[in-house]
């Protein structure tokens, strides 16, 4: 009976979720998973910048690849695109959307790319700040830096889209799936290393007697 009931514990314990022949293997070999709290601070720096909450986790080497990896397609697209294709525009006013909405949905709405852009983290943040028409560096001293993630004229768009070939769709494309890709790393470092299974040993037929 003793037995019996520790088995049912161990399918018990199997993750949310399981299958039923998991579940039988977990009754079978006496096998727990072990529990573990999900990181949400974790998961915070990972938004902040990609793979920060695995190497705060200390799942060091899986942080890095995740920042190189992301970070690479977010800046090459970026580079792709003349650096120019990572912003948020306030068009609502010349482009209202079929339905009335708060000004940033409607901006939103106009330009949808800058939602999954926006989950890159904070090298994504200057296209806010540069939203709201916070101070930036003077053109003359920094063009770069006074442009960056700044809705570039109409006529500049128009010219880039008719100089290039699929080139400036591709770019903007690599930002995009940077961002959303970000997602799943966040979800990765709130939820934790994937933990291995507890084996408890077996008891020969004479103890369980």
């Amino acid at each position: 009976m003793q037995l019996l009931a520790k088995r049912h514990l161990a399918a018990e314990l199997a993750p949310r979720g399981a299958s039923p022949s998991a579940k039988l293997l977990f009754r079978k070999v006496g096998m727990t998973s072990p529990k573990h709290a999900y990181s949400f601070r974790a998961g915070v720096l990972s938004y902040l910048v990609p793979g920060l909450g695995q190497i705060y986790e200390g799942r060091v080497a899986k942080g890095v690849l995740f920042m190189v990896c992301l970070y690479g397609l977010f800046f090459y697209g970026m580079y792709l695109g003349d650096w120019k294709n990572v912003h948020l525009p306030n068009t609502a006013t010349d482009n209202p959307p079929p339905v009335n909405m708060p000004n940033l949905l409607a901006n939103l709405y106009n330009r949808p790319q800058f939602i999954g852009q926006f989950w890159i983290g904070i090298v994504a943040w200057p296209a806010i700040w540069q939203y709201n028409d916070g101070p930036v560096p003077s053109i003359e001293t920094q063009p770069f830096l006074h442009d960056f993630e700044r809705k570039p004229p109409e006529a500049v768009l128009n010219q880039l889209q008719a100089d290039g070939d699929k080139t400036w769709d591709l770019a903007w494309v690599y930002t995009v799936i940077a961002g959303a890709l970000n997602v799943l790393v966040i979800y990765d470092a709130v939820a934790g290393p994937a933990l291995g299974l507890e084996m408890t040993p077996r008891r020969s037929l004479k103890e369980a007697a």
